[in-house]
């Protein structure tokens, strides 16, 4: 095979970006809708980078662009499962490797996104990953589907053949099996008020006892009140008091009209204080959360949903003695079904393992937990406190007749892998069932009163009124929705070709592999201290080994998910306690060192497996700058010498602009080979490189419209491509130069290229530190927080100590958090005397904003800005940078319509009005 591969000189990473981020939004038949697993990689990207990763580059540029076409292509949903083009993808990798199937390896496979394409482009996959929970999707995903789930052509008559998938076929029956056994003993709690109606779920909120001594009412609890908020209806619940409670009724279109000034978006809480809505006594945040703890408080049902047959959209009913009737009568059922599974079973079915904190135990109050579980503030510390009776009833009821259904399935002669494939996909079901049937989920109104799930972001959180769904409905999050979204993966992947997945439970600092054994490792290594793959799990861990404990015992023989060899810095994520006492008195939480040597070691590991000639991948998108420093050096450690490095956009533009803290669109591919290094660079000489080629490959970003935060990540590996090929770099003074300063040299250039960039050029040079940061800020992040660690190294880079700047203008500093503020976010009186050219423009917007142009004139003649075309450029730089939504953008542009064209000399300048 060619010296270099496609990947290392091109890649149209505009198109595969574009396919990634669409590919977001498909559900029908896309991995992600198997199981839930945190931050997968996109099939696109994968599939397109794994391709490229299996060809020569090209010098043609005929042929180069011929091959990104057939990339952009390749890249897109429509054809993931067109054989065609599939098998004109195997045969280019084939002959290009001397016509032998490569073998790859991801050794941190989580949810299986890059071994699934590395099969459908017929390749031999192996995986690794030491979460059992991830172990199973890969099984279901990656290695049964591929081995049972072919097609068979059966002949009808001479002319005819059908085509039939027998794994589709007999998960199928088995799914229908395991609802009707379970519909025959708890559909009573899901009853129908009338024949035409179908149960969608119900509204719960919780009640907490107002602390005023001339009140104390039970208060409802509700971020707001909206039912549905669509373009095409609206309704909400709106409360009021009588005969001395707080009471419901239902409003908007086909309802009550809505009250006159009532807003259904202000609930009776708000950043954790509550409102009374009869006295309007306020219960602060800390309260609150004691009263929750102390189980002070109580939840109610509010309302149903339901839907009329023949009939589209949800309607909404308030709760009744019926309903509560049938609550609990679901309770008392609960507790002898309980007792009938643990003398049948010899199980406990109720998760009663406690929500693991920082210290391995269960949640006291003051004591310790993690940012990404605030529920056990609130006493929800087992993972049992997170389902109502009845969602737990009717969890344990499936989860029985799952087992049921695995004795069923061998007594009928099935044999036992291929029975225990079956149990494994109908476990995945569970977990989906338990992921929109927990207490975490909540009504989405502007999602037409759609039930969304637990896991919508990666933490724990309290929710205060949330959403149960009926399980037995066939939409949502029910049972039927689970068989529907397996059987479509199953169809989209039946495709592929039989190459089952070599998936083993393992830690990628510890390879099953011998040396020198992989053709190319492609992975996802977890990113610092992102997301706590192994904790967050456990919501799932704990229901799948009630089912699966005697079938795969070598993956749920713990009682949780295994903690040990997770690769993470935890310590940030530590909440009651100073983080280096916590360090000090438990060893076992991780501090970025031993991140940084876990993921070292797994590099030196992937270094052993591959071959001579092989090629490695590594997808980073963490944001910190800390978290990529880390990465770099754990990487060059290995040995490895980074050859190219591209951004893919992998995210959804409208998840981005719903953030409040920055956030990445793109995934950074940096692809690596095992080559000799050079032993040794000077300084002076890799700067001057650094300079040239980090210059001509953000023309290239920029031309493919990467930009802000993206910009300046991907640049980073751009920089590895530069310094990382040598041993060691030193100074004159033969001192060794660390990959942090060449990082901050990195930083440097590409500030000074983004703000030519977005300045246009010519008055770069002109502008102060202050408003370069202030325009790089805004270009880079819009009006989103950043932590204090980036925006020090941002300021750094033009010149700025931020700590001597923060709280003294428009830099500001809460906690570890720097934000920047806008004119309308500050007050004239501050800005009028400084001689900063950022507070003038500042004061100029808020003097328009009021209207007063003779002052706007005054005042910019005085600062000597009145006909200054830096000013306008300026303020057109920054209008630029920030969303058509942004207030501060609004303003900028109102103010920028009063310069107009002045020709009286002869040429053209601004001036104001």
């Amino acid at each position: 095979m060619a010296d270099r591969r496609f990947i290392e000189e091109f890649l149209p990473i505009r198109d595969i970006g574009e396919s990634s981020s669409k590919e977001k939004r498909i559900r029908k038949g896309h991995l992600s809708t198997l199981h839930v697993w945190w931050a997968r990689r996109p099939l696109a990207a994968s599939r397109a980078t794994i391709f490229s990763s299996f060809i020569p580059s090209e010098t043609n540029s005929k042929k180069i662009s011929n091959s990104s076409d057939f990339l952009s292509k390749l890249s897109k949903w429509e054809y993931s499962d067109d054989l065609t083009i599939l098998q004109k993808a195997r045969k280019k990798i084939f002959e290009s490797n001397k016509e032998t199937w490569p073998k790859i390896l991801d050794p941190f496979t989580g949810g299986g996104s890059i071994p699934l394409e590395g099969i459908r482009l017929g390749l031999d996959v192996s995986c690794v990953d030491s979460n059992p929970v991830a172990v199973l999707i890969q099984k279901c995903a990656l290695e049964y589907s591929m081995k049972y789930g072919s097609i068979i052509k059966e002949p009808i008559s001479q002319s005819i053949e059908t085509r039939k998938n027998k794994l589709i076929e007999d998960f199928e029956k088995w799914m229908k099996w395991v609802n009707e056994k379970t519909r025959s003993e708890i559909e009573e709690f899901y009853p129908k008020k009338n024949p035409n109606e179908i149960l969608v779920g119900h509204i719960w909120c919780r009640n907490i006892t107002c602390q005023n001594p001339k009140c104390g009412l039970s208060i409802p609890v509700f971020n707001q009140y909206w039912l549905i908020k669509t373009k095409k209806e609206k309704a909400s619940l709106f409360p009021f008091v009588k005969d001395g409670k707080i009471q419901f009724k239902i409003v908007g279109d086909n309802y009550e009209k809505f009250p006159e000034g009532f807003n259904p978006s202000k609930g009776s809480i708000s950043n954790g204080n509550i409102i009374c809505q009869s006295c309007g006594f306020t219960i602060e945040k800390k309260h609150t959360i004691n009263e929750y703890y102390e189980k002070r408080t109580t939840q109610k049902l509010i309302c149903s949903i339901f839907t009329k047959k023949g009939s589209a959209g949800k309607k909404f009913r308030l709760s009744d003695s019926e309903d509560l009737k049938i609550l609990e009568n679901a309770t008392k059922f609960l507790e002898n079904k309980i007792n009938q599974i643990k003398s049948e079973s010899n199980i406990d079915p109720i998760p009663n393992e406690f929500i693991i904190t920082p210290d391995n135990k269960e949640y006291v109050k003051g004591g310790l937990y993690f940012n990404f579980t605030t529920v056990v503030l609130y006493g929800k510390t087992k993972w049992s406190d997170l389902f109502n009776p009845r969602q737990t009833l009717s969890l344990i009821v499936f989860s029985d007749y799952i087992r049921k259904a695995f004795s069923e399935m061998l007594n009928e002669g099935y044999e036992k892998d291929y029975a225990k494939a079956i149990v494994s996909f109908l476990t995945l079901a569970i977990g989906r069932l338990a992921n929109y049937g927990s207490e975490l989920c909540h009504l989405n109104p502007a999602g037409g009163g759609r039930i969304a799930n637990t896991f919508g972001v990666h933490v724990l959180k309290m929710v205060h009124n949330y959403m149960e769904s009926n399980p037995f409905y066939e939409s949502g999050g029910g049972w039927n929705t689970s068989n529907e979204m397996i059987k479509k993966f199953l169809k989209n992947v039946e495709i592929c070709p039989p190459k089952p997945a070599n998936v083993k439970l393992g830690t990628a600092s510890n390879l099953p592999h011998s040396n020198e054994y992989f053709d190319a490792v492609i992975t996802d290594p977890p990113y610092y201290d992102n997301i706590a793959y192994s904790y967050l799990s456990d919501f799932f861990y704990v229901w799948q080994k009630r089912i699966l404990y005697n079938i795969e015992p070598d993956l749920f023989s713990t009682p949780l998910t295994p903690k040990s060899h997770e690769i993470i810095s935890n310590l940030p994520l530590i909440r009651g306690m100073d983080k280096n006492v916590a360090k000090e008195k438990f060893d076992f939480l991780k501090s970025k060192k031993d991140f940084e040597e876990s993921l070292s070691k797994a590099f030196q590991e992937i270094y052993r497996v591959l071959k001579k000639d092989g090629i490695t991948i590594v997808v980073y998108a963490h944001k910190s700058t800390d978290g990529w420093e880390t990465l770099i050096k754990s990487l060059l450690k290995s040995g490895l010498v980074v050859t190219a490095a591209w951004p893919l956009n992998t995210e959804m533009k409208d998840r981005l602009e719903s953030r409040d803290t920055a956030a990445l669109a793109s995934s950074i591919y940096m692809i690596a080979r095992k080559w000799e290094k050079i032993p040794l660079g000077f300084y002076r000489d890799v700067k001057k490189e650094l300079e040239v080629y980090l210059t001509k490959k953000l023309e290239y970003l920029w031309s493919e419209g990467i930009s802000g935060a993206d910009f300046f990540i991907s640049s980073i590996g751009s920089a590895v491509e530069v310094f990382g090929k040598y041993e060691k770099v030193v100074d004159d003074s033969d001192s060794s130069i660390s990959p942090i300063k060449l990082l901050n040299d990195t930083r440097k250039i590409v500030t000074n290229y983004a703000i030519n960039k977005v300045i246009r050029g010519e008055f770069a040079s002109e502008i102060s530190q202050m408003a370069r940061f202030y325009i790089l800020w805004r270009w880079a992040y819009g009006n989103t927080k950043v932590p204090y660690d980036d925006a020090r190294k941002m300021a750094q880079s033009v010149g700025i100590d931020i700590e001597h700047e923060w709280n003294k203008g428009f830099i500001v500093k809460e906690n570890e958090i720097i934000s920047v503020l806008g004119p309308h976010e500050r007050k004239g009186e501050e800005m009028s005397k400084s001689p900063e050219l950022i507070d003038n423009l500042h004061n100029t917007l808020l003097l328009w904003k009021n209207e007063s142009k003779e002052s706007i004139e005054k005042y910019l003649t005085e600062k000597g800005y009145k006909n200054s075309e830096i000013f306008k450029r300026v303020a057109q730089a920054i209008s630029e940078s920030l969303p058509m939504e942004s207030i501060e953008k609004k303003w900028l542009d109102g103010f920028l319509t009063g310069f107009k064209s002045d020709d009286s000399q002869g040429g053209t300048q601004s001036k104001l009005f």
